[in-house]
């Protein structure tokens, strides 16, 4: 055992040397086959029990995952990843909790109260943060308030998630300036009231994202809380307790939790190395019990033997997410729409996943992805993405000569593709780099960046065309769409177009299935017939295996994982 545990140590050594010698991205980071089909032993739900039946826990109960990346931060109002969603489910709650059905269930708050635009939720009595504060409705205020605030920076990139609640955007873009204004209000300490600005049938859910989590209010006026596990307290079931930079993360069971009897995991012990091949022998040799999606990566060549070889370990599962590519539509060459087209029709997805990813995903030419709710069936039942555009490399020739021609070139300038430091990003971007290549005759500089600074620079427009994966929040094609808007603060194109906005808008203010619906499609066209600002490659499956000991841990419709209620068996 011993000697099984070299390969991630000796990794963790060298990523901390090398992060000292160089002082030195739901966003989805590592996902190339995957943001979350059934498959094995892992995605159990909560209905499992630890003692029915034959079933009996492990006397160690230590669960070890690793991640591919480490999470640029753990503030609620700043987080944008995978990784930081994560690692938050485990030491937040927020007032509702979604199940793998994508369900929201009782969480912070024990129950509400629905009429028409005003929710009451009433909080759970009892319920303490890790320093033995009672939570309190005024805590949910405070943290939402820091969210909406401008004077909040850097900006949170989700606010505009609480665009929903009445005054939200008002109070953000500050237009209002009074708080007591908006519709969010602590009635006493266990209730907090909510009115929205039109009814909203996935508002509930929407509470279970991290935007909407409570934040103590120690954290008011210390920007470095949110980096040192030192000064974290959080109100989920567990609490930080080393977060050693660039080599690993350890949350621990919290006493405080109010359903602390409901946890049967004493400790997550999460590494960082980003390496695919590493994590999956470390898997093999005993050293994780769960790896690959959402956190981590099975590499793609070793997806066909790990089916073989794994089989009763694997699942293969579709999630409700987006891999895609976008234009940057400030910069050259692509501020140019037929130049965009052109790159968009010059590559051939099923060649992709049938010979690259090898994880069963779908050719994508629309945004919002399978999975997702339409009115009488999923969303892209019912809207054709096909229709949007098609790959055909004579008409991408032609596009792109106009488009050459509208930008007065009689060559392009030098074009750089970035993503972020992922073997499996690395061989998607060589492959579309080759087909751009010989499609169009166009040589593209690959580019690989780690994550933060890849967020960073794709944030600040500091790109060309940059890799990027989204996975929904909620159920509904809004938490897709509304992202695209001028502004938008997960907006990394530089896109602004007043219809859009409208389109948008339209749908925000009807309750109306059908209504709503059609201003998606066109919404939709805008975005990609229209103006191609994306480049969409595939729509996600998630691929992991996990031990057959490990039960409970949830993946939800959209991939996301939850660790909070898993358990270990004896083995």
């Amino acid at each position: 055992m011993k000697k099984s545990k070299s390969l991630l140590l000796l990794l963790t050594l060298v990523l901390a040397v090398g992060t000292l010698l160089s002082a030195c991205g739901s966003n989805d980071k590592n996902n190339t086959a995957s943001n979350s089909g059934n498959g094995g032993n892992t995605a159990t739900s909560n209905n499992d029990t630890a003692n029915s039946g034959d079933e009996t826990l492990a006397a160690d109960q230590t669960l070890r995952i690793n991640m591919s990346s480490e999470p640029p931060t753990f503030d609620p109002a700043q987080a944008q990843d995978s990784q930081a969603n994560t690692v938050l489910k485990l030491m937040y709650e927020g007032l509702t909790r979604m199940d793998e059905a994508g369900e929201a269930q009782p969480a912070a708050a024990e129950s509400w109260e629905i009429d028409g635009t005003k929710y009451t939720f009433h909080l759970r009595e009892g319920a303490t943060w890790s320093n033995g504060d009672p939570v309190t409705a005024n805590d949910f205020v405070f943290a939402w308030e820091r969210v909406l605030s401008p004077e909040t920076l850097p900006a949170p990139p989700y606010a505009y998630q609480l665009y929903y609640i009445k005054n939200a955007q008002e109070f953000n873009e500050g237009k209002i300036t009074d708080f007591s204004q908006v519709g969010v209000k602590a009635v006493d300490e266990h209730t907090l009231e909510v009115e929205l600005v039109t009814p909203t049938p996935y508002f509930l859910g929407l509470t279970s994202f991290y935007t909407f989590y409570p934040v103590h209010q120690s954290v008011k006026d210390d920007e470095a809380w949110a980096v040192d596990a030192n000064k974290m307290i959080t109100n989920g079931a567990f609490t930080l307790t080393t977060w050693a930079k660039g080599q690993s993360i350890e949350v621990t069971k919290s006493d405080s939790y109010w359903g602390k009897d409901e946890i049967k995991l004493n400790k997550v012990a999460i590494s960082l190395v980003n390496s695919g091949a590493t994590e999956l022998a470390s898997y093999r040799n005993g050293e994780l019990d769960r790896a690959g999606h959402p956190n981590g990566e099975i590499p793609t060549d070793q997806i066909p033997i790990v089916q073989q070889e794994l089989k009763d370990e694997v699942e293969i599962k579709g999630t409700a997410s987006t891999y895609y590519y976008e234009f940057n539509v400030t910069a050259e060459p692509f501020d140019n729409v037929n130049i965009r087209r052109a790159f968009a029709m010059a590559i051939d997805r099923q060649a992709i996943v049938d010979k690259v990813t090898l994880g069963g995903q779908l050719p994508a030419y629309g945004f919002v992805p399978p999975g997702i709710k339409g009115v009488d069936d999923e969303f892209r039942n019912e809207v054709d993405d096909k229709t949007y555009f098609s790959e055909n490399y004579e008409e991408a020739k032609k596009l792109l000569e106009q488009g050459m021609q509208e930008k007065g070139y009689t060559q392009l300038p030098e074009i750089t593709l970035l993503y972020n430091t992922s073997e499996g990003h690395k061989k998607i971007a060589l492959a579309v780099a080759d087909m751009w290549k010989k499609n169009l005759g166009v040589d593209v500089k690959l580019e690989n960046q780690e994550w933060a600074v890849f967020l960073e620079n794709r944030q600040s427009l500091n790109y060309q065309v940059a890799r990027a994966g989204w996975s929904a929040d909620y159920n509904d094609p809004m938490t897709f769409l509304d992202m695209w808007v001028t502004g938008g603060g997960n907006n990394d194109s530089g896109y602004a177009n007043a219809d859009y906005d409208a389109l948008i808008n339209q749908a925000k203010s009807t309750d109306d299935a059908a209504a709503r619906n059609e201003a998606f499609k066109k919404a939709e066209e805008n975005l990609i017939k229209d103006n191609q600002v994306l480049l969409p490659i595939y729509y996600y499956t998630s691929v992991s295996v996990a031990k057959p000991y490990l039960k409970g841990v949830v993946l939800d419709f959209s991939g996301a994982v939850d660790y909070s209620r898993a358990y270990l068996l004896e083995h």
